[in-house]
């Protein structure tokens, strides 16, 4: 499995339509969770933000959030924003463009949002000009650092580093709240809170 851990610059060019990182004056940095809600582990992630008094951004399965409502709504009621990450997860790389937007457009049913990230960043040019011709406002958020939780071949420690070595000022950041990481979100979230916090980092919204 390949993927960059910090997304290189001439990436970030090929898709200037993405918000890849937010310049700040002050040390912040975004958290971002993918793939949720889930009724044990997104709780969990939850509880560990709060204990740093840390805002993050949920980008939402819709199909996850007709299946555990209650999950999604203790997201808002927390104070963190939420995004729209399609109904099923599709691969905009594999999807005609019609049905990848009408993928979206039925999880904004469920996921009220102008932000939206594409699973597993991949989505074509056609389909970022299909998404603002649908909503103008919508914003295409996509990561300057990716922790690779998902990735059930490395350790939490392995995963811990990839953030902590590769934040910087205003980095956007890649978790999940799902199943598959889980094993490596569990122990590695609350290192990094933790360091991050040492550090005099802010953790902030996506708005």
């Amino acid at each position: 499995m390949f993927y960059f851990i910090k997304t290189p610059w001439w990436i970030k060019k090929l898709y200037s339509e993405g918000i890849w990182s937010i310049p700040s004056e002050t040390k912040t940095c975004y958290l971002t969770f993918d793939d949720g809600p889930h009724p044990h582990i997104t709780p969990f992630v939850l509880d560990q933000l709060e204990k740093y008094n840390a805002k993050a951004s949920f980008f939402c399965i819709g199909n996850n959030v007709q299946l555990f409502p209650d999950t999604y709504k203790l997201i808002l009621d927390k104070g963190h924003v939420v995004g729209n990450h399609t109904q099923d997860h599709v691969n905009g790389w594999k999807t005609s463009d019609d049905i990848y937007l009408n993928n979206i457009i039925t999880a904004s049913k469920y996921i009220h949002s102008n932000l939206f990230r594409p699973p597993y960043g991949r989505i074509r040019k056609r389909q970022i000009r299909a998404l603002k011709e649908w909503r103008s406002d919508m914003k295409l958020v996509m990561w300057d650092v990716l922790s690779a939780d998902f990735d059930v071949a490395i350790s939490s420690e392995k995963c811990t580093r990839n953030v902590l070595d590769k934040v910087r000022s205003g980095s956007v950041i890649v978790f999940h709240d799902s199943e598959k990481a889980f094993p490596r979100l569990e122990h590695s979230l609350p290192v990094i809170l933790n360091e991050l916090k040492k550090r005099g980092y802010s953790f902030e919204l996506i708005a």
